[in-house]
């Protein structure tokens, strides 16, 4: 099952409606793909991922060797509420907050306030696209994710080291993703990230050539009216590999309001005698239309 792959570089050319319709049918299907040609500097990108494995080897390995959930497992007790990862959370905007993480070093932080600076521009770019795909003004989905701050970014940077008994605990166990566009930056030598597609799992590849994995969360499913998904994943644990996951989140700001875009809605709350009124003049026609009437009718408009 070969994953969706949207090359960038052909949106300004003769096949740039091709690859929006391969887009939409990503979105829509599938709720996840990868994205290549995204012009974010893959020197750069090189540089986030060595930085930040040096960060974990000195600094997070040994503590999380010597935690209660290493314990538990060396121990052969099989675990169904924790999670086989060593993390740290990064907010960037709409307030930029990498300076108050002194732990880091100074020349990792500015490697990844230079990576997302690049990275939010093809998360702006992708929600503009989903919005062309969907019928809907460019801009919808970025508003709606506003609030009275602007969008909220964040990066989860998550190491998945070897595990002695991958079949007692997940790395980061079945879920879907709380918030909109989250882009991926992953390991390029050890697998373990799986999606559910039609009751299946299926093996995301390391990413090669610095291609970035994007999936959709819940709030681009509510606002798209369900017509593009969420998708549970899993992290499986590996025995021989430690798995890195720089996983940037392109969310609604806290106090953003959320909800379907009304142009993705169905007509409601109208009387089905209204209905076979219009319907008698529009019979022949096509549906959508007059379900656009219907709500225009219903809004008094």
């Amino acid at each position: 099952m070969e994953i969706p792959m949207i090359d960038f570089s052909k949106l300004e050319g003769e096949e740039r409606s091709e690859t929006m319709a391969l887009l939409h049918h990503a979105c829509e299907k599938w709720g996840f793909f990868q994205i290549e040609n995204h012009g974010v500097d893959k020197q750069l990108m090189e540089k986030v991922k060595k930085l930040v494995n040096q960060h974990y080897e000195e600094k997070m390995e040994k503590s999380f060797y010597n935690s209660e959930i290493v314990k538990s497992v060396e121990d052969k007790n099989k675990t169904t509420d924790i999670d086989w990862e060593s993390t740290f959370f990064l907010w960037h905007r709409p307030n930029n907050k990498i300076n108050e993480y002194t732990n880091l070093s100074e020349e990792l932080r500015k490697t990844i306030d230079e990576y997302i600076d690049q990275l939010i521009k093809v998360a702006e770019k992708l929600s503009e696209l989903m919005c062309e795909n969907l019928g809907l003004e460019k801009d919808h989905m970025k508003m709606a994710f506003s609030g009275t701050k602007g969008p909220s970014v964040g990066t989860k940077v998550a190491k998945y080291p070897k595990c002695p008994h991958p079949e007692l605990v997940r790395g980061l166990r079945e879920h879907t993703d709380a918030g909109g566009i989250i882009l991926l930056l992953q390991d390029d030598q050890v697998p373990g990230l799986e999606f559910l597609k039609e009751g299946k799992w299926v093996n995301i590849p390391p990413s090669k050539n610095n291609t970035i994995f994007v999936n959709t969360g819940d709030q681009v499913e509510v606002l798209s009216n369900g017509y593009y998904k969420s998708t549970v994943h899993r992290v499986m644990t590996d025995k021989d590999g430690s798995r890195l996951s720089i996983a940037t989140f392109y969310n609604p700001n806290g106090d953003s309001v959320i909800s379907p875009a009304p142009k993705l809605l169905y007509p409601n709350r109208y009387t089905f005698q209204d209905y076979l009124k219009l319907y008698s003049s529009t019979k022949f026609e096509e549906k959508g239309p007059r379900f656009e009437s219907m709500k225009k009718m219903v809004n008094g408009q």
